[in-house]
């Protein structure tokens, strides 16, 4: 499970910082068509992390609700 996660996090920061130099490369580029892909580019920027982040979130929330086992439940109960 580590190594999921240490390629899911390589994945990401690669994901970024391709974002990043794609909106400074659009930034830097005089076409009429770049403003409308540095917009999307921009917002992607801030809505990547942003999603990263709310999906360990909710699996987090969901892992600690339903990944415990019955027994684990009982002995709590019992205590």
């Amino acid at each position: 499970m580590k190594n999921v996660k240490r390629i899911l996090a390589i994945i990401g920061i690669l994901l970024l910082v391709s974002l990043y130099v794609i909106t400074l490369v659009l930034a830097l580029t005089d076409d009429p068509h770049t403003m409308s892909a540095f917009r999307a580019s921009l917002y992607c920027t801030f809505l990547v992390p942003v999603l990263l982040w709310t999906y360990t979130f909710i699996y987090k929330l969901l892992k600690n609700n339903y990944g415990k086992h019955p027994s684990e439940e009982d002995k709590k109960a019992g205590e």
